[in-house]
């Protein structure tokens, strides 16, 4: 009988004063949906990561260096040598190919102008590169192309850049690509990046004896990790990381930002909670009278502690609701810039992230509402009830 009289009588109280419990239910939800949208960051991010990983083609990818350090080396380092030495290694480590790969970034004050250009030889297939590629219009490069202007791009860069079959991308003064094929590989990096020619791209930024990084093709992919450390033992100045490697890398960088994102976000619990035993010992200080009446009848101050401490609660969790409600059209909204702007939604609210909103949120109203409960549980009755 006592827990429904608790609640009920909580659930009045908080009726009784509709504008400050709605100001400070919203002040919880703002905290709340702040905190939904830093973290929902991390889970897509995650995601994308993972799926996006899971669909490049090459078992390793070996760089210059010690594995880990650089995931996708921005600046050619690999010493071309090394990649005749990975040659002639190749058929006693299982190696199925071995094929040099070029990266470079142009960026933009707007993300539209902003590109990622990957180069390798004409020769070797783009589903060997990436999982399951479609093309969406036009053709693939072929051996023919080989030095020649032209570029196969993914269907995201096309988009936010506007570029069709046939459309041309100014890469720098003295080249301009010729879009020659657009293609799709659904969660995949391939539909942000932009496919030259191998002789095109070391013209253009004239390199020649230098690459990004080599990837290797397995005869038995299932014997990557094995084959990683014979090629890191064999050349100890260069890094091999398979798809899983890459994965742990990413998903240790997201750890990390995910405790600096949490911080950012407790300070905005923290105003929350704080804003949550404000209200309540506001009213604890207008109803001394009305928990001496309730003392008077007979009820003992683990009751008063109880009642408020349920107070506190519900109006945590009421104000959770609503910030998941709020961190979910923000994560729609982050979404939706992120889809135009880069063409993926880098953020995702999953049920564990729900899960923890509420949860802060009770942990918020339990120990917001400890100072006030004891405030309450100790009133003293004649003092209680002889105040005006």
């Amino acid at each position: 009988m006592r827990r429904p009289v608790t609640w009920r009588l909580a659930l009045a109280s908080l009726r009784q004063r509709p504008l400050r419990t709605a100001l400070t239910a919203l002040g919880i939800a703002v905290a709340v949906g702040s905190t939904v949208v830093f973290l929902s960051l991390g889970e897509g991010l995650r995601r994308v990561f993972s799926d996006q990983l899971a669909n490049l083609g090459p078992d390793i990818q070996v760089t210059f260096g010690e594995a880990g350090d650089d995931l996708f080396p921005s600046a050619p380092d690999l010493p071309m040598e090394y990649l005749d030495s990975l040659r002639d290694a190749g058929a006693e480590l299982g190696f199925r190919s071995v094929t040099p790969v070029l990266l470079t970034v142009k960026g933009g004050i707007n993300p539209a102008q902003s590109f990622i250009f990957q180069a390798f030889p004409t020769s070797f297939p783009l589903a060997e590169m990436y999982s399951d590629p479609h093309l969406v219009e036009g053709r693939l490069l072929t051996t023919e192309d080989e030095g020649a202007a032209v570029a196969v791009v993914g269907t995201s860069a096309a988009g936010r850049a506007g570029l069709g079959l046939g459309g041309h991308l100014r890469f720098n003064p003295s080249l301009t690509l010729e879009v020659v094929g657009i293609v799709s590989s659904p969660g995949s990096l391939l539909d942000n990046v932009i496919v030259v020619p191998f002789a095109t791209l070391q013209e253009a930024i004239g390199v020649s004896d230098r690459l990004n990084l080599v990837a290797v093709k397995l005869d038995r992919p299932e014997r990557a990790s094995e084959v990683a450390a014979a090629i890191e033992e064999r050349f100890p100045e260069l890094g091999a990381q398979t798809q899983a490697g890459m994965l742990s890398v990413v998903q240790d960088s997201l750890r990390i930002s995910d405790f600096i994102r949490l911080g950012i976000s407790t300070i905005a619990l923290l105003v929350g909670a704080i804003a949550v035993a404000n209200t309540m010992m506001m009213s604890v200080f207008e109803r001394t009278r009305e928990f001496g009446v309730i003392r008077a009848v007979g009820a003992r101050p683990g009751f008063l502690f109880g009642l408020v401490i349920v107070e506190s609660v519900v109006l945590a969790l009421a104000g959770a609701a609503v910030g998941v409600l709020l961190g979910w059209l923000g994560t729609a909204i982050v979404n939706r810039f992120a889809v135009d702007f880069v063409g993926l939604a880098v953020a995702s609210v999953t049920p564990r992230l729900v899960l923890f909103a509420a949860a802060v949120a009770l942990v918020m109203g339990l120990t917001s509402g400890l100072l006030p409960a004891g405030r309450a549980a100790r009133i003293p009755i004649a003092v209680a009830v002889a105040r005006e």
